[in-house]
């Protein structure tokens, strides 16, 4: 031992990088599948709004949402009481599958145009 007992803090910062090393991974992992799921949750609502406009105008809306939407989602467009609503749904997989799936949906809500019918 040293005079001002410094040998025996030694090896503390290995010590306290192995606990805390786990923890900063998981945060790490909460957080990449938070944006990842944000960032499909936008493409979802651009889609169904895509699609509820498309609707709206009288023309297809299934084929203009898929074009927004990510890939493998699912595009339903319905019509009741003169208001068309379109719905987009998929499964996030975040880290590539290794974590458990997420379902992000949206939805929008248009009015036929005047003249129109949807």
């Amino acid at each position: 031992m040293t005079i001002d007992g410094r040998r025996r803090e030694r090896g503390s910062v290995t010590a306290e990088l192995a606990v805390g090393l786990p923890a900063l991974i998981l945060v790490l992992a909460a957080a990449l599948t938070a944006v990842s799921a944000v960032v499909t949750k936008l493409q979802c609502v651009d889609a169904a709004r895509e699609a509820a406009r498309a609707a709206a105008r009288g023309e297809p809306g299934e084929p203009a949402g898929r074009r927004v939407a990510p890939d493998g989602a699912t595009v339903t467009v319905s019509i009741a009481d003169g208001t068309v609503t379109a719905r987009v749904s998929t499964i996030v997989h975040p880290l590539g599958g290794h974590l458990p799936a997420i379902t992000v949906t949206a939805d929008a809500v248009a009015e036929p145009e005047p003249g129109e019918s949807p």
